[in-house]
C-alpha cells in the first residue's frame, strides 16, 4: 500500500492547540516580565504587563471550552478521557528493555493521555490560584502565602513539562507535521498509533 498520508487533526483542533500554545507563551513571558528583576526593568510598565499576565491566564481554558462545539475535538477529548488495558499495557512497557518494542496504542497513547490529565488538572490549579491573588479573595481559612506558593510552584512545574512536550515533538517531525497540516503519513501512524489506523480503516474512527 502507497504511504499516503491519513486526516489526523481538524482545523478546530489546531486551532485549539495553537491557540492555548501561544496563550501559555503570553502568560510566561509576562510572568519572566514580572518577576526576573532585570527583564522587568528592561520592560517597565508593570501594570500593563500584569493586565497581560491576568488576562492569558484566566483565559487560558477558553480554547478547551470553544473546541468543545467541535465534533472532532469533543471525540478527542473523549478518546483522551478513556484509559484503556492496551494503555495500561503501554505503561508497563515503559518498564522492559526495549520499551518501544510491541507497544500498541489508539490515537493517542497512554503518556499521552497521561499528559493531557495532568496538564488540564494543572491549569485549573493554576486559574483557581491565579483569580484568588488578580481579586483578592478573603479565604480566611487560605493564607495569601500559601497561594503565592502553589502558584509558583504549580508555573515552574508547568514550564518543565511543557519543555518536555516541545521536546518530545522536535524529536518527531512527522507528529509536528501532523499538528501543523493535520496529516500524517500511513506508515507513521502504522508505528506510532496501530490501534487508531485500524480503527479508521475499520470506519470505527472515535473507537480509541
Amino acid at each position: 500500500m502507497p504511504d499516503t498520508r491519513l486526516l489526523r487533526f481538524s482545523p478546530a483542533e489546531r486551532a485549539v492547540h495553537l491557540a492555548t500554545g501561544l496563550l501559555f507563551l503570553a502568560c510566561l513571558l509576562t510572568a519572566v516580565a514580572l518577576y526576573v528583576a532585570p527583564v522587568a526593568q528592561l520592560v517597565g510598565r508593570r501594570h500593563v504587563v500584569e493586565t497581560l499576565h491576568e488576562w492569558s491566564g484566566v483565559l487560558l481554558p477558553a480554547p478547551v471550552l470553544l473546541g468543545i462545539w467541535s465534533q472532532a475535538f469533543w471525540a478527542d477529548l473523549r478518546r483522551l478521557d478513556r484509559f484503556t488495558d492496551q494503555d495500561r499495557q503501554w505503561l508497563a512497557g515503559l518498564r522492559s528493555p526495549d520499551p518501544f518494542r510491541g507497544r500498541l496504542a489508539g490515537k493517542f497513547n497512554a503518556g499521552q493521555k497521561v499528559w493531557a490529565a495532568w496538564l488540564a488538572g494543572a491549569v485549573l490549579v493554576m486559574v483557581g490560584t491565579g483569580l484568588f491573588l488578580w481579586f483578592k479573595f478573603a479565604l480566611g481559612f487560605v493564607p495569601r502565602a500559601g497561594v503565592v506558593l502553589v502558584h509558583d510552584v504549580g508555573a515552574y512545574a508547568l514550564v518543565i513539562v511543557v519543555a518536555g512536550h516541545i521536546l518530545k515533538a522536535l524529536a518527531d517531525p512527522e507528529a509536528r507535521r501532523g499538528m501543523r497540516t493535520g496529516s500524517v503519513r500511513r506508515s507513521w501512524a502504522a508505528r506510532e498509533h496501530a490501534l487508531w489506523l485500524d480503527d479508521e480503516a475499520s470506519g470505527r474512527g472515535g473507537a480509541r
